[in-house]
């Protein structure tokens, strides 16, 4: 038998290293249990009396902002610190409850407030990665961190806010703790809330949201800007594709809805878009309004304010402006780029540096910024902050063709680098625009009791916060001649008085200033005519003399009681021509009295103001034509320049309303002095409105533009679908005052022979005499215009 060697036993040294292991736990778990009651007894010596009380949660009242609604009970405005909306948990769709449970707290309905498989799993993380990179904190305890603590990364704080969520869990059930965190946590612009959220970035009510923006929603809770979808979007996809992931291993989700949400357009909003009616003048009115009545608490007070303005109607409005401007700016000649940017070499570079630059450039509604990339006579091409690049070409270029050319000044040459506007039409071809320096506004009132149902103030609230609804005073030109008509009635003038429309002139000695030659747009002259067609055509002189012969110091009185300002009308005969001051509001206000048989009311934009809870605290009580409201002129007068001007807006100046194909329109043109001011004010029985253009720094519009060119279309654009389905009004003669003789009408009291003025030649009378200082006339000139 052969020699062997058997190896040596390793038993004993392995039993040693055993006892050695056993050990070293055993003194590690005493260690921790020894740390672990320190450490509790420090929680229950010294900071648990420290925590701070529940009752900010438990009585959980979030500052609401002020809210702004239309009278059919759409949202136009939010104002506060903080822009929220509670919602209750079930009114929270059940999609958009699982995408924040997913990511933020898969377990909350299983734990107790500190999700302890989280906080093992998190220190697993954090040994692997050399420090906290796992933060394990459920809804519950950051609930308690965004109530009561800072945002610090100590094991203190973590503590308190493990301590603050066991209390939490104690004093509120699931449910609360959830819709109070849903209703509570910041996602960025501004927006705290889910609901809020919703609307900020897309544009819609929470009930709303689909999965794919639901997933989007819940990825903002851990970093607002960061994953902001508009500003971010390559990290905000990746993130929101990581919840559906997650949803989809919860099983809240199956594959076929994963693959759907991940490939979904989410139809994101523009920053500053989350409104479907735009009405920011209407908002920035109805704020002033609050806070004078309310002060800082209007922010807070969760204030709800229903106003009288019709969404249908709004809208209309808002793009009967934009597009009256738009189509006078194509008109005029480019004004050159925004600006220019260094454009890098690298395609990567040159894409962060398009993204960085387009930043600084808000979207003008349909007015996009971009930034040319290649530039030549026939073609160019930009990019816009999407990322899509746009190529225009030939006849789209019709508008900056100048500034393409190699020989184009620095400042208007487009070439690549230049940050421009662009716009997209109905067909969906682009096209190189800018934006306007001209301004429009619109107003428009119920006549029975002054409600205002549509206000814009200016073509974007944004750019140019002034309101030429009712803070800019500019000269009305011929639309101001209905008033003076009117006030000519109560004195023996009817539509039959025979007027020499001849010219005019006022020496200096006659003014007490400048000599003064009033005149005919255009230098044409009819002689003797009616003042039917006077009014009509829009007839400076016969204005002027019909001024003359009822006097303006009789008509500036008579024009308070359209709730004009005498201040405002100097009684002087360039009167006659509009040459005082007036606001559109005014106008309306003024128009109305013809459209209601007569009746002064009170413009007002407030149906009912309600607190949180829903309580009424005041409601609108609106002075109605007919039974409160004071009488301005007697009914014949009414009827009487209601007929006359359904003369004016279908066979005179204002003969384009024809295209509205109704016969119940009445309304007059007007255009200023040089064009600097163009309008058109008119009505229906159940609506009057105006519309104005102008610049802020008033100077001539150019060839052509007059109130039928530019004013009216913007009117006729608005009315169209304002007045869709309402019934044509006849206007039935009033039963008394008025008489028709001869197919002409008279007041009762003054027909031909007794009282009524049947011709006026006054082509060399004097003006009147007036108190105060004579006016320097040398500015007044011609205001009328023809139909075009």
């Amino acid at each position: 038998m052969s020699d062997s060697i058997s190896p040596v036993s390793p038993e004993p040294a392995a039993r040693g290293f055993g006892r050695a292991l056993m050990l070293w736990f055993g003194i590690t778990l005493t260690a921790a249990g020894v740390i672990g009651a320190l450490l509790i007894s420090y929680a229950l010596v010294v900071m648990v009396p420290k925590l701070p009380s529940l009752d900010a949660l438990i009585n959980y009242r979030p500052a609401v902002p002020l809210r702004i609604y239309t009278a059919d009970h759409v949202l136009i405005g939010e104002f506060g610190v903080q822009r929220r909306q509670p919602v209750r948990l079930q009114h929270i769709p059940d999609v958009m409850k699982k995408a924040v449970l997913a990511i933020e707290d898969a377990r909350f309905y299983a734990h107790g407030g500190v999700d302890y498989l989280g906080i093992v799993r998190a220190g697993l993380a954090d040994l692997v990665h050399g420090g906290a990179s796992q933060g394990a904190s459920t809804i519950t305890m950051q609930l308690a961190r965004n109530f009561f603590l800072t945002s610090e990364k100590t094991y203190t704080r973590k503590l308190y806010e493990a301590l603050l969520a066991w209390r939490i869990e104690s004093a509120l059930s699931k449910d609360q703790i959830l819709e109070i965190y849903m209703n509570q946590i910041y996602l960025g612009q501004r927006a705290y809330g889910f609901a809020v959220a919703a609307r900020v970035y897309f544009g819609k009510e929470l009930k709303e949201i689909t999965l794919a923006q639901a997933a989007m929603l819940a990825g903002l809770p851990k970093a607002p800007s960061a994953f902001n979808p508009i500003v971010n979007p390559v990290r905000a996809k990746a993130r929101q594709a990581y919840i559906l992931k997650r949803m989809l291993g919860l099983r809240y989700i199956d594959q076929a809805q994963y693959e759907t949400a991940l490939n979904e357009n989410l139809n994101l909003k523009g920053l500053g878009k989350e409104f479907r009616v735009p009405a920011q003048y209407v908002a920035e009115m109805v704020r002033n309004i609050m806070v004078a009545q309310y002060r800082d608490e209007a922010y807070t007070r969760g204030l709800s304010v229903v106003t009288t303005i019709h969404s249908a109607d709004q809208i209309a409005a808002y793009h009967a402006v934009r597009r009256g401007v738009l189509t006078y700016e194509r008109r005029r000649h480019y004004r050159g780029p925004e600006a220019f940017i260094e454009l890098p070499d690298t395609p990567q570079a040159r894409d962060r540096a398009i993204e960085n630059a387009l930043l600084d450039y808000r979207d003008d509604d349909e007015l996009l910024p971009a930034v040319v990339v290649s530039a030549s006579p026939r073609s160019v091409q930009a990019k816009l902050l999407s990322g899509e690049t746009l190529s225009i070409r030939d006849q789209r270029l019709g508008s900056v063709s100048d500034a393409l050319l190699a020989r184009a000044p620095d400042a208007i040459r487009i070439r690549p680098g230049a940050v421009i506007r662009v716009r997209k039409d109905a067909q969906g071809a682009w096209s190189i625009t800018q934006l306007p320096q001209l301004e429009g506004a619109l107003i428009s009132i119920t006549p029975q009791d002054g409600a205002i149902r549509a206000l814009v103030g200016g073509f974007d609230f944004n750019k140019n916060k002034f309101n030429h609804v009712t803070q800019a005073w500019r000269q009305p030109g011929s639309s101001f001649k209905p008033f003076i008509y009117s006030a000519a009635l109560e004195k023996g003038f009817g539509p039959a008085t025979i007027i020499n429309d001849a010219p005019l002139f006022f020496s200096a000695a006659q003014t007490g200033g400048q000599p003064w030659a009033p005149k005919n747009i255009g230098g044409i002259y009819d002689g003797p005519i009616t003042l039917r067609t006077a009014l009509k055509r829009s007839k400076n002189m016969v204005s002027v003399r019909i001024l003359n012969v009822i006097r303006p110091k009789y008509t500036q009185k008579f024009l308070t009681r359209f709730g004009f300002y005498a201040s405002k009308q100097p009684a002087y005969l360039p009167m006659a021509l509009g040459a005082g001051e007036v606001t559109p509001m005014q106008m309306a206000v003024g128009y109305a009295v013809f459209a209601n048989g007569g009746y002064r009311v009170n413009p007002y934009l407030i149906l009912e103001v309600s607190d949180q809870s829903g309580a009424v605290i005041s409601r609108a009580q609106p002075l109605v034509a007919g039974k409160d409201a004071p009488r301005a002129i007697d009914e014949r007068n009414a009827w009487l320049m209601t007929n006359l001007l359904q003369s004016a807006a279908q066979h005179g100046t204002g003969a384009r309303t024809n295209v509205l194909k109704r016969s119940d329109l009445a309304g007059k043109t007007g255009t200023t002095n040089d064009s600097k001011d163009v309008w058109f004010a008119g009505f229906q029985r159940t609506l009057a409105a105006v519309t104005w253009m102008g610049y802020d720094q008033p100077k001539d519009l150019g060839k052509g533009a007059v109130g039928a060119a530019l004013a009216l279309p913007i009117w006729i654009d608005y009315m169209g679908p304002a007045l869709r389905g309402i019934p044509q009004y006849p206007y039935p003669r009033p039963e008394t005052g008025i008489v028709e003789i001869g197919g002409e009408f008279y007041f009762d009291d003054f027909t031909p022979g007794h009282g009524f003025i049947r011709g006026v030649d006054v082509s060399l009378a004097p003006l009147p005499e007036s108190d105060g200082a004579k006016p320097d006339l040398s500015q007044a000139g011609q205001t009328d215009e023809l139909a075009s």
